[in-house]
């Protein structure tokens, strides 16, 4: 090795015990992040539908978004547990919001500005 020093390194490896943990650890944190399911009734039409659909998109929320002039049951569905006929309506996990109201959104989705 022409008298050059060598650094010896070592990795400690995890014991079966630790390494059980913190993958608990890692799902018990994945858990608290879980976002509720989103669910946007919209319009073809509608400026603040496509408005809301681009705020999710920017802040990487995931939601399923229902067209209320092609699935005449979601739009009876929205009457009844709304009292609304206009759209957007944002439904986060048990709440409902009718309109895009972004401060409503965060607080329900716990985002952070």
């Amino acid at each position: 090795m022409n008298g050059e020093a060598v650094a010896e390194m070592t990795v400690e490896m995890p014991t079966k015990g630790e390494e059980k943990t913190t993958k608990k650890r890692r799902e018990r944190k994945k858990a608290k992040k879980k976002q509720p399911r989103v669910l946007i009734f919209t319009t073809p039409t509608c400026p603040w539908c496509r408005r809301a659909k681009r705020y999710f998109r920017e802040k990487g929320i995931r939601f399923k978004e229902i067209d209320v002039t092609k699935d005449p049951r979601a739009a009876k569905d929205l009457v009844r547990w709304t009292g609304q006929m206009g759209v957007p309506v944002i439904r986060i996990g048990n709440h409902f919001i009718v309109g895009f109201d972004k401060a409503k959104i965060d607080k329900l989705l716990d985002i952070k500005n």
